[in-house]
């Protein structure tokens, strides 16, 4: 296991080179001169210059990509002073350092993240797991139906619904708002409950679907029917086998989204008018940050290696056939 974990994290080194390779030079050999879109409309050209030597736009590609990459892992000096590792650059537009730009808006995606998550997770496996006990039943056919429908739903749809009924008509509740959960748990709960219960309302339809089929196949396999003819309990079987079994592809499932969401959740930080990562990835875009923009990509990569790790030592730990293999 340790060995695998080495060659893992080898390889995720590797690729997160790569990564920042192909995106330093796709967005850096575009014919635009960022010094002019830092420097703004009416800029002179001593300006021009000085913001070209500041951002070291005056240098060749090659030494640009070096200083590059080594912030990333040492940091590098800029005018404005020492940006400290990971050293992602420094903005065109706000002239603060990226990485702190990334840290200031993270805690809020992180937030939408966990609490979304915790909620959806169990809603949607344990209602999954209810239609495949009782299949066939009425309450297989209810819960079915019911993550059919939803799951045709999207949060840019459902998000002004909820905030029509729940602020704007109602008054039950503000408008979502994060507050940080060190300094009032309950505050921070209840500014994003909204956007909680409207991505757990889509992401609940399709893991409850996802939970079901997999339970019912799972119920189908050679070792749980022995398991059934050697005269086990069927509720010992269900959780002990089966459910164990259809764990696997709803972790494969489930790092994919909190790689996405972790990322930036884009529309719904936009439908509730919050400054994640999503809205900080779609600003700089429009306003052609790409300092910004080439940071935001590099994190969520980041991410994305990451989970891919954890989801394969999770399957190690789900079932004891990976270990053998």
């Amino acid at each position: 296991m340790l060995q695998f974990l080495i060659r893992r994290l080898i390889g995720a080194f590797v690729i997160m080179f790569l990564i920042g390779a192909f995106t330093f030079f796709l967005f850096y050999t575009i014919p635009q001169d960022f010094a002019a879109l830092s420097c703004g409309k009416n800029c002179s050209p001593e300006n021009l210059a000085v913001i070209r030597e500041n951002l070291g736009l005056d240098k060749p590609i090659t030494t640009q990509f070096w200083e590059f990459m080594s912030g990333i892992v040492a940091g590098r000096d800029f005018p404005q002073g020492h940006c400290s590792a990971p050293c992602l650059g420094v903005s065109f537009d706000s002239g603060n350092f990226v990485w702190d730009s990334i840290v200031d808006r993270f805690p809020l995606t992180l937030s939408l993240t966990v609490g979304g998550l915790v909620i959806f997770l169990t809603l949607g496996l344990g209602s999954g797991l209810l239609a495949a006990w009782k299949r066939g039943t009425v309450v297989d056919k209810l819960v079915s139906g019911a993550s059919i429908v939803l799951s045709s739903f999207q949060i840019y749809f459902l998000g002004p619904i909820a905030l029509g009924i729940l602020v704007y008509s109602s008054g039950l509740m503000e408008n979502p708002k994060y507050h940080p959960f060190t300094e009032n748990p309950a505050t921070w709960a209840l500014g994003l409950l909204i956007p909680w219960l409207v991505m757990a309302t889509i992401f609940t339809a399709q893991y409850t679907r996802m939970s079901r089929s997999t339970m019912i196949e799972q119920l189908q396999e050679e070792h749980v029917r022995t398991a059934r003819a050697k005269g086990m309990r069927q509720r010992y079987v269900f959780f002990r086998y089966a459910w164990r079994g259809s764990l696997i592809p709803m972790v494969t499932i489930l790092g994919m989204d909190l790689s996405a969401l972790l990322s930036g959740a884009v529309v719904t930080e936009f439908t509730f008018d919050l400054a994640g990562i999503g809205r900080l990835a779609v600003d700089s875009s429009l306003t052609k940050d790409l300092p910004v923009t080439m940071g935001v990509m590099l994190f969520g990569a980041f991410f994305i290696l990451i989970l891919n790790i954890i989801v394969d030592l999770a399957y190690a730990y789900i079932d004891p056939r990976v270990r053998l293999s």
